[in-house]
């Protein structure tokens, strides 16, 4: 049977921990490493919902994107969601591992998925790492020539947008080159400018990037939770790819913790 630090390796083998930004807190969160795994669940975030959720579906590892341990714990009192989650995870057995932003910069990575989901081609990292050019934050690549405004209607229906934030005031007509960065890319704009993409599609977009960049390129906020939900398609893949036979499933009981009226 696997153990736990199989299936934490064959996701660092495909995203190295040293990709991880230096505010990140990515790998095992929660568990013993040598814990026989029956199961895993893959979300984007590790709510109380999501664990009950595993416990049902006897999954005894869940991997997610974002740590569920991003800051450091002073009590563990159950005040609080995080301080629930971590005691019945102890509790339940259950192990906890997440990939953030070592995902993010692998090749093949979030932002790749994106890409890949807009047919985007010749694609590169927008942000190098380290000048290695296959590792880094966001990716650019061409677009068969589309109008914009159509172009931003397939993003909206290609990731379930209800609510596409783009920037109305650019001159923009045509869509050919995009930079894209999954979770929040707002730092990368000056770099898609600077590389010459028609539109930037990211989350977590500021008012005022809006006014300040919008004149030299498209840009258009998706939302963070909507650019990352691929990760679990990712997660399976990495997992699937090394161990066939191993049971993983998607998250059901994650929602968006955004709502829109």
């Amino acid at each position: 049977m696997l153990k736990v630090k199989d299936i934490a390796d064959v996701i660092e083998d495909f995203a190295p921990k040293r990709l991880q930004e230096s505010y990140d807190n990515a790998g095992l969160q929660i568990g013993n490493p040598e814990m026989d795994v029956t199961a895993a669940l893959l979300c984007l975030d590790v709510t109380e919902e999501v664990l009950d959720e595993a416990i049902e579906r006897h999954c005894n590892m869940i991997v997610s994107h974002h740590p569920l341990l991003f800051k450091g714990l002073k009590e563990v009192t159950g005040r609080t969601a995080t301080e629930r989650i971590v005691i019945k995870a102890i509790r339940e057995n259950v192990a906890i591992y997440s990939a953030h932003t070592n995902l993010d910069s692998a090749w093949e990575g979030v932002s790749h998925e994106i890409a890949h989901v807009l047919d985007m081609s010749e694609i590169s990292v927008l942000e190098p790492k380290d000048d290695n050019p296959s590792t880094g934050l966001g990716v650019i690549g061409k677009i068969q020539p589309t109008p914009k405004i159509e172009f931003l209607r397939k993003i909206k229906e290609a990731f379930k947008v209800k609510c596409l934030r783009y920037s109305s005031q650019s001159p923009q007509l045509v869509v050919r080159k995009a930079a894209i960065c999954g979770g929040s890319g707002a730092s990368l704009i000056r770099e898609a400018i600077r590389n010459g993409a028609d539109i930037i599609i990211t989350g977590d977009v500021k008012y005022h990037d809006f006014t300040t960049y919008g004149l030299d390129i498209i840009i258009a906020d998706i939302g963070h939770y909507e650019s990352e939900l691929c990760t679990k398609k990712i997660f399976s893949r990495i997992i699937r790819e090394k161990y066939p036979d191993f049971v993983t499933y998607f998250a059901e009981a994650e929602t968006n913790p955004i709502k829109y009226m």
